[in-house]
């Protein structure tokens, strides 16, 4: 079996007497789509800090794209994505130029810049869109060119922080066909989503409850499992045992 791209033992992170992430396990392979459910309070933020390089944590062990995250951080973050739906592209910039910014960034040559650029506003067909500011543009569009501008240095693992809130069923399912694209390219996907149907279309499902990873599997499994029809009702039945809230 390759090495996995994602690896954590006992990974823990404390602030004070509070234990954030509770000595959490798991792997996640080379192009996998991966999960990585909880309530809010649960903890999984905390523990995507820890594996994006942004945060250090108090115990265990991690590597992400085979780098140390203690002591290889800056290695870390040249090997990821990162998108988030609170915070992914400059509202006050053109489309053009977010690209150009984020290229800069990742480290990429102007000529690879340029070259980056006007290949990804013919994919995603924005040429009359180029030059608006990002914050005229309508949230799909929005959350299409985050999810592209992510990607643009052809990292090995995307982070994917609750990517497709607010945007419509419509768009949600056109952004999941571009995550299964990347992911058949060899691009591992770590994602966190309020949307349990969206755990479905994954390849495993984790589901944290008060810091704790309490359960892991493929979403077929974990249904039969806990005997439900859906993963919204085992969701449902493993925060039900939750103590804190955020």
């Amino acid at each position: 079996m390759a090495e996995p791209m994602i690896k954590a033992q006992n990974l823990t992170r404390m602030f004070g007497d509070f234990t954030a992430v509770d000595h959490i396990s798991f792997e996640v392979g080379k192009g996998e789509i991966f999960g990585f459910l909880g309530a809010n309070g649960a903890g999984k933020t905390t523990a995507m800090r820890m594996l994006t390089g942004l945060l250090v944590p108090t115990e265990g062990e991690a590597t992400v794209a085979g780098y140390d995250v203690y002591t290889q951080a800056e290695r870390i973050k040249k090997q990821i994505g990162y998108m988030s739906q609170k915070f992914s592209l400059y509202a006050d910039l053109t489309v053009r130029e977010n690209i150009r910014l984020y290229g800069g960034i990742y480290g990429l040559s102007d000529r690879l810049i340029k070259e980056k650029t006007n290949d990804l506003i013919a994919m995603l067909g924005m040429q009359e869109l180029q030059d608006q500011k990002i914050g005229s543009l309508p949230l799909g569009w929005k959350q299409k060119l985050a999810f592209s501008v992510a990607l643009i240095h052809e990292p090995q693992i995307v982070f994917l922080d609750e990517p497709t809130g607010g945007v419509d069923p419509i768009t949600r399912r056109q952004f999941w066909e571009q995550i299964y694209k990347v992911a058949d390219e060899g691009t591992t996907v770590f994602v966190t989503t309020h949307y349990m149907d969206e755990a479905e279309y994954c390849d495993r499902v984790s589901i944290m409850v008060d810091g704790r990873i309490d359960a892991l599997d493929t979403p077929s499994g974990l249904k039969q499992k806990y005997e439900a029809e859906d993963i919204e009702e085992v969701f449902i039945t493993l925060a039900r045992g939750a103590q804190r809230a955020e």
